[in-house]
């Protein structure tokens, strides 16, 4: 469990940043390799863009230039949209122990689904094409470092403790007891604690950024303005 929102405010941003600059790039590379766009270009559609007609031709490359590349970039954010929610919602499950770990493997699943999707950008030649091969893995990296840090920005950790085994703490209906989990910054949760045989609930103890809406009642609403802690205390009947 992780945070749904909060991977879709971080991949709203790091989606901008990251497109836009494959976008770029490919515009220079358009640019700096022009005669093999336009070869490239007269051969896709010799009949509207014929090779022989430069005026046309012309026409030809800046219609690339304003509509094929945007289109492209568009289509390709929301694949970045979907693999940032996705990211959110499964945050915990991620493999790597960092966050910065975690950010450079949903970047490489949307690097994958671009490529598969084919929206990473125009093949050129040979060396334009091992340009942009080489931008879209550095720009890739830096776009899960990113990634990282938005969703750390936008999340806070809390921390959830029973007593012992005798007590446990549910969040939202999932057992959490012993575990650190993400939450959206300044959102509340309904928590309840759940006692074996034998204890009864005491109350609740908060640190950091975590308050409780009543500390005596088992059942309560928990809101997360920080990273803190949240405990479950019981005793043992008489």
């Amino acid at each position: 469990m992780g945070s749904f929102f909060a991977g879709v405010k971080a991949g709203t941003l790091g989606g901008v940043v990251y497109i836009g600059g494959l976008a770029l790039f490919n515009v220079a590379l358009l640019y700096g390799f022009k005669g093999q766009a336009l070869d490239l270009i007269s051969k896709y559609d010799p009949v509207s863009c014929p090779a022989t007609n430069m005026t046309g031709l012309q026409s030809c490359f800046n219609s690339v230039v304003s509509y094929y590349v945007p289109y492209i970039a568009f289509i390709g954010f929301f694949v970045v949209l979907f693999f940032s929610a996705f990211f959110g919602w499964a945050y915990e499950t991620f493999p790597g122990r960092s966050p910065v770990a975690k950010g450079e493997v949903i970047a490489a699943m949307v690097a994958l689904g671009l490529v598969l999707g084919d929206l990473y950008g125009l093949a050129l030649g040979a060396t334009a094409t091992l340009m942009l091969v080489v931008f879209f893995v550095l720009w890739t990296g830096v776009y899960g470092y990113l990634m990282a840090r938005l969703y750390s920005r936008y999340t806070r950790t809390v921390r959830f403790e029973g007593a012992g085994r005798a007590v446990k703490v549910l969040v939202d209906g999932k057992d959490f007891t012993g575990r650190a989990r993400t939450f959206a910054a300044t959102s509340t949760h309904s928590v309840r604690a759940e006692c074996d045989k034998g204890y009864s609930f005491k109350e609740w103890t908060v640190s950091g950024g975590v308050t409780v809406e009543d500390p005596r009642s088992f059942e309560t609403v928990m809101e997360i303005n920080g990273d803190g802690l949240l405990k479950a205390q019981g005793v043992r009947k008489p």
